[in-house]
């Protein structure tokens, strides 16, 4: 069955009334949702529509990066600001778990204000290991922002195929 996109139009050039979680798909987290809808109200009443909503900080998960080579299983990941002591991984038999808290805090001084904003933040990813991955041998590095993680793996086999002719059988 072929997959068909319906959108609703109107006379006026550019604009469609197909709500927003229609146009936007369904890979939204709460922040996202909250940043499209005040993104909305913006559009349709201009900026004081979107005076209504705070603007909500997206949330954040670090870019991780995942190959199998030379007998490992070698994890990278992006946490750029975060300290070793806020970082945690874990080698279980379910999985490769990485966590963390992020803390952010800016402040901004100018001639009659003062600003200052913190955000803080907690990530959890767990990536599934392959069957008789060596636990004990797990190893981690942390430098410039970027964790590396290597858990020796056995070497897959290779695969070898074969076309199987098809028989008909006689009615």
């Amino acid at each position: 069955m072929s997959e068909v996109k319906v959108t609703k139009k109107t006379n006026e050039p550019g604009f469609t009334l197909a709500p927003f979680w229609e146009r936007a798909g369904w890979n939204l987290t709460p922040f996202s949702l909250m940043r499209r809808f005040s993104d909305e109200l913006e559009q349709v009443f201009g900026n004081g529509g979107a005076r209504m909503l705070p603007r909500v900080e997206e949330a954040w998960m670090p870019a991780i990066e995942v190959e199998q080579a030379n007998g490992f299983l070698k994890v990278r990941a992006e946490l750029p600001g975060m300290k070793k002591e806020d970082i945690k991984v874990e080698a279980t038999s379910d999985g490769l778990i990485i966590q963390g808290e992020r803390q952010e805090q800016r402040e901004e001084k100018k001639e009659g204000y003062f600003r200052s904003e913190r955000s803080y933040g907690r990530f959890y990813r767990m990536l599934p290991l392959p069957e008789g991955a060596d636990l004990e041998k797990a190893k981690a590095d942390y430098a410039n922002g970027i964790l590396e993680v290597a858990v020796p793996v056995p070497q897959a086999k290779k695969q070898e195929s074969r076309q199987i002719p098809i028989q008909s059988k006689a009615a």
